[in-house]
């Protein structure tokens, strides 16, 4: 897309908006309220408010590549304390999509870089499951399995920080995983248990 173009199509959204309600961007201005942290990846075709049919103020959004939560991503850390401690949010969606391609990278055995530290949290998912992966026949199931996987080995990662903890036990924060499916335009709920994950890991990493 053309930059002039993007700022054509910035005016007419402007005039839309404006059209249905004078007020609109005085209102934006007042605040944000949102009830949902969005997690996400960072792919072009994975448009969270889009998907989800949200307008703004409504979701918090934090996309990077495949949707990880890792413990040394000040970023990501950043994110979610706020959305937590100030916004208050009552869930956190952690979303990944079938035919990732970061994961679809981390599948592959060769040196890509600077991705390498990034995509080495994906191949850990990928040992810890790897007999489950390793039986399935077709690559590219095998491929869209590690997809949920690494969801759901992202939604772990999440309830190890203190304050989700915290949050949950306060004030019943709930973690979700989802997977959105590009075939179909479907998001999918993988109905992680969220308590169950917490009585199998708690004793580890119980932060208070």
């Amino acid at each position: 897309m053309e930059l002039k173009k993007i700022f054509e199509n910035n005016q007419k959204w402007i005039d839309r908006k404006l059209a249905t309600d004078a007020q609109y961007f005085e209102k934006l201005c007042k605040g944000q309220s949102p009830e949902v942290l969005f997690v996400g990846c960072s792919d072009s075709r994975v448009t969270a408010e889009e998907l989800m049919g949200s307008q703004p103020g409504e979701v918090f959004v934090h996309r990077n590549v495949s949707n990880m939560i890792i413990s040394i991503d000040l970023n990501m850390n950043a994110v979610v304390d706020y959305a937590v401690n100030f916004l208050k949010v009552k869930h956190i969606v952690i979303c990944g999509h079938y035919f990732c391609g970061g994961v679809k990278a981390a599948m592959q055995a060769q040196d890509l870089g600077i991705l390498n530290p990034w995509l080495r949290n994906i191949r850990d998912v990928y040992r810890i499951h790897k007999i489950e992966l390793n039986n399935i026949p077709d690559e590219n199931d095998r491929y869209n399995r590690l997809v949920e996987l690494n969801v759901q080995e992202q939604c772990i990662n999440l309830i190890k920080i203190a304050s989700v903890q915290k949050a949950y036990k306060q004030r019943n924060l709930q973690v979700h995983g989802w997977v959105f499916d590009m075939q179909t335009g479907k998001l999918i709920d993988l109905k992680i248990d969220l308590p169950k994950e917490l009585k199998d890991i708690m004793e580890i990493y119980d932060l208070g």
